[in-house]
């Protein structure tokens, strides 16, 4: 039987600037992703550098990958009223919490 050791995941929604645009991602290093976001290759033709999502406003912690997938794939299937019901349980100021990462 092969040990598990601890692993970090994470779904996370990011938006813009006027909040008018949501982005749904995964990671395993959300630090390192958000800095990544904020500094998007030059010519990017991503979707958070076309629509400048780099302000996380969400994010949920999870031990296994599939899990982390699962979740992201149902959060992204999610209309934008329940996107926003989900952020505003943990933030209902919308703060932007990049700094606090």
């Amino acid at each position: 039987m092969k040990t598990i050791g601890t692993h970090n995941y994470y779904v996370y929604i990011l938006t813009n600037k006027t909040k008018t645009v949501l982005y749904t991602g995964v990671t395993n290093n959300l630090k390192e992703r958000l800095y990544y976001h904020n500094n998007p290759i030059p010519f990017s033709k991503s979707f958070t550098a076309k629509y400048k999502c780099f302000h996380l406003v969400y994010y949920e912690h999870f031990s296994e990958i599939q899990a982390a997938i699962k979740r992201e794939k149902e959060i992204k299937g999610w209309s934008r009223t329940k996107k926003e019901k989900l952020i505003n349980i943990s933030n209902s100021d919308w703060k932007f919490m990049n700094d606090s990462i």
